[in-house]
């Protein structure tokens, strides 16, 4: 197969010097009180002018993020951006703004408490409009054991003092920094000095100008810069909190220090070396866990391209792409899935490896496991699509503790005695093997799920995962906005895993545990995350048009982009 070539990435920006840090930190600092007296009306009006500005936006602002993935400018794949960028990040905007017009209290479609006594929201689809745009979906969110599910802390409870958090933004997809942005200002009453990430930073102008309101108005600043920028901000006297979204190890150099000998004697100690509320989105080896039954020819090769979307998603760069898939080893159709999968895969185009030591990780992993199968293209620039076959189901194992972040997949086989046991295998393996807690996806045939549906039941109460996504990717939990994205609850800071608290959570409940997503068996029509749509991004630029300003006559446009997929 021939390599592909890349077009050339856009130039970098200059980091913000520390004095004009030091000068947007104080001026900043100047206003947090002010923000938490801010009226409900005066919000949404501020909202309404980032909601403009991101649409305004959007084309450029997709179109520079492509580029620094190498896609060709005018391909489907270009659409990829518009999703990973604006048409989250105007959703989020829209949700947040619905919610304000109930006063910070939006009323979920349906409330419900199951037999141990937890309470449960659904959070999609939440009107005729969203059943129509997102048909068969379904999306809850789960509160903590004990706890209420009442919404809006901050619009029920008076506050006097703010405080000025500061977000390290992802290098990975766009929408993270500002949607990070948006629930340390409106969900948690906290104004926000943002770090752009060099990798990504090429969007920073495009959502300045889009949140241009908010910067005018005192209450955001965006800065550049690398590690010496992000450490100054962090160990800022007048920065009160942290928000990041990155790895462990990033966490850690911040609250523990920066050398192994420093963190190990701080964490024994129980001595950080900063004393600062810190909330992070970190990352997760993301298992997927493949419900034995009797699938058709036509289920295992929807299925197997389903599961291919999810590696190939943003060139594998994701904290809740693939990297594990798990199957009963007695499953009759193991071996014919496996191979649907390789095939899926070898079919997806090669994707650059923009993000920084995505081939020195690939080594690692190809060096641990000789056995390992290259699918697809190879050549400059690229970490081929590359299967790892019967990894060993145990506690420990390199694939199952270590974040990929490329285009690697782990092959796993559980034994079990039937297909009834495989859930009770699965549920060990998820929670006790996998490194992580942010991420998960189940897929299981509806017969399935009817037959063993207790045990399914159990399963999904017990998957100590931020979000289970069932027969579909993670990411769309992402992207709905509504739902918590997060880590499961309860990780301490000296074993921090995939991180603490949640965002996005535009019904702004207080004490959510997880967010359930579930989608149809068979998708129709092509999800947006499948390796091969032949329509992204024209289907991507009406998506954001109608989340911007949501409109029955809308949907025939989206509906016909979407059929092209």
């Amino acid at each position: 197969m021939t390599s592909p070539s890349f077009p050339a990435p856009p130039p970098s920006i200059p980091p913000t010097s520390i004095d004009a840090v030091d000068a947007l930190v104080a001026k900043l600092a100047a206003k947090k009180d002010a923000w938490v007296k801010t009226t409900i009306a005066e919000r949404i009006q501020l909202l309404e002018a980032v909601k403009s500005g991101i649409m305004k936006e959007a084309a450029t602002w997709a179109a520079a993020l492509s580029k620094v993935k190498g896609i060709e400018p005018g391909s489907s794949l270009a659409g990829e951006d518009w999703l990973a960028g604006p048409v989250t990040t105007v959703r989020n905007v829209r949700l947040l703004i619905e919610a304000l017009q109930q006063n910070g209290q939006p009323k979920p479609p349906a409330l419900a408490q199951r037999k141990d006594g937890t309470w449960v929201a659904q959070i999609l689809p939440c009107n005729a409009m969203e059943k129509l745009q997102y048909t068969g979906w379904k999306a809850e969110v789960w509160m903590e054991p004990g706890q209420s599910p009442s919404q809006g802390r901050i619009y029920r409870e008076k506050q006097e003092k703010g405080k000025l958090a500061l977000v390290l933004a992802a290098g990975n997809v766009s929408s993270i920094g500002p949607m990070d942005v948006l629930y340390k200002l409106f969900v948690e009453n906290e104004i926000v000095i943002m770090k752009m990430n060099p990798i990504n930073e090429i969007g920073g102008p495009f959502i300045e100008r889009a949140f241009r309101s908010l910067i005018d108005a005192g209450y955001l600043a965006v800065v550049y810069g690398g590690g010496d920028v992000g450490k100054h901000l962090t160990d800022h006297a007048l920065v009160d909190t942290i928000h990041i979204t990155g790895s462990d190890r990033t966490h850690d150099v911040i609250i523990w220090g920066t050398t192994a000998d420093e963190q190990q004697k701080n964490k024994a100690a129980g001595t950080p070396r900063l004393n600062k509320p810190i909330s992070s989105e970190l990352g997760c080896v993301t298992p997927v866990l493949i419900v034995p039954g009797a699938w058709s020819d036509d289920d295992l090769a929807f299925q197997a391209e389903h599961v291919a979307g999810m590696v190939a998603q943003n060139g594998s760069f994701n904290c809740n792409a693939a990297k594990v898939v798990v199957t009963w080893k007695g499953w009759p159709q193991r071996a014919k899935f496996l191979s649907a999968l390789e095939e899926h895969l070898r079919r997806t185009p090669a994707r650059k490896a923009y993000y920084p030591g995505a081939e020195q990780r690939y080594k690692n992993f190809v060096d641990k496991y000789p056995n390992h199968k290259v699918i697809g293209a190879t050549g400059d620039g690229i970490v081929p699509w590359t299967l790892l076959p019967e990894v060993p189901a145990k506690k420990g194992e390199y694939a199952l503790t270590t974040e990929a972040f490329c285009g690697v997949l782990a092959d796993c086989s559980l034994e079990a005695k039937d297909e009834g046991d495989f859930f009770d295998k699965a549920l060990a393996f998820a929670n006790d093997d996998c490194w992580g807690t942010l991420s998960c996806m189940v897929l299981i045939h509806p017969d399935t799920q009817k037959k063993y549906a207790d045990k399914f039941d159990h399963l999904i109460a017990n998957l100590r995962y931020g979000g289970i996504a069932i027969n579909c990717w993670a990411g769309a939990i992402y992207g709905s906005c509504a739902a918590t994205w997060g880590a499961f609850p309860g990780h301490p800071l000296d074993n921090i895993v995939s991180g603490r608290g949640v965002v996005h959570n535009t019904f702004l409940f207080d004490h959510p545990q997880k967010t359930v997503m579930t989608l149809p068996w068979r998708i129709k029509p092509t999800p947006v995350w499948f390796p091969n749509h032949k329509n992204l991004a024209q289907l991507a630029e009406r998506l954001a048009a109608i989340e911007a300003d949501p409109g029955f006559l809308k949907l025939p446009g989206l509906v016909t982009a979407a059929l092209k997929g």
